[in-house]
């Protein structure tokens, strides 16, 4: 039983250590166009959103920024 224990706390640890390491795939665009693909590390506290820089304002202009998921 401890042995189950003890496997359990390291299975624990591992996806805790895991779920820190969060990635996002962004995407740069010009006139709607792709231009790069790039993948970073999130800072701790944030969000994938909080590095997309394209404008929200529902206007059908082609997209020029970087949109991150």
């Amino acid at each position: 039983m401890k042995k189950v224990l003890a496997l359990f706390a390291v299975a624990a640890v591992v996806v805790c250590f895991a779920s820190c390491n969060k990635k996002c795939t962004c995407k740069t665009y010009a006139a709607g166009v792709v231009v790069t693909t790039t993948e970073i590390e999130v800072e701790s506290g944030k969000k994938c959103s909080d590095y997309t820089t394209l404008p929200t304002n529902g206007t059908d202009v082609a997209k020029t920024g970087v949109e991150c998921k």
